[in-house]
């Protein structure tokens, strides 16, 4: 019996999601069929199914992807000194990847989505509630530090903070003039004056 290498197992589901981000931020999930996905990713419908059985299947795997991302991006600046400063990077990563094309199309079709497949609404609200608890633990350590305004509602603003991001990522998509070093410092001045105590 041949042994099943992991690292080649990951990096054939990596190609394979791949793949699918590029065909779902051009014709969008339901346009997309697998066929388009397995020559994307240069491999056959047979390879494709070894590791993904089905197209939502790999829609779980991106929100997946995207969960762990958002985690990770947090933790970078979970120990940053000032908090407004750390958000401010946050928002510097959000849209650095908004720039990508295929990143901002993905996003707002996932948005889409998840307001008529349950399925994908229950993967959206998921990852929204990891990145609000991570972000309400990061506002409260900056109160904590008097760097954040006190009679903010941590959860409101949080949910506030994550509407500007997306607001940002659906402005690239849709806005073929979207100059993302000149918004990235108006948005660094909303954060501040937005979060900074009175």
């Amino acid at each position: 019996m041949r042994k099943i290498d992991p690292a080649k197992q990951q990096a054939k589901r990596q190609q394979i999601v791949e793949a699918a981000i590029v065909c779902f931020a051009k014709r969008g999930f339901h346009s997309t069929s697998t066929a388009q996905i397995c020559a994307q990713a240069g491999m056959s419908p047979g390879n494709l199914f070894h590791y993904f059985p089905t197209k939502d299947s790999i829609i779980h795997a991106i929100a997946e992807l995207d969960r762990h991302e958002t985690t990770l991006a947090l933790a970078q600046i979970a120990d940053a000194p000032n908090v407004i400063t750390g958000l401010q990077a946050l928002a510097k990563h959000v849209l650095l990847a908004a720039s990508d094309p295929s990143y901002s199309a993905l996003s707002i079709e996932i948005a889409a989505e998840a307001t008529r497949n349950d399925a994908i609404g229950k993967l959206f609200a998921a990852n929204d509630t990891v990145a609000r608890a991570g972000l309400v633990t990061l506002l409260a350590k900056g109160v904590a530090l008097g760097q954040v305004d006190a009679s903010l509602d941590l959860s409101q603003t949080a949910s506030w903070l994550i509407a500007l991001l997306e607001g940002g990522v659906g402005r690239a998509a849709l806005d073929l003039k979207f100059d993302i070093t000149a918004n990235y410092q108006t948005l660094c001045i909303i954060i501040e004056r937005f979060l900074r105590p009175a």
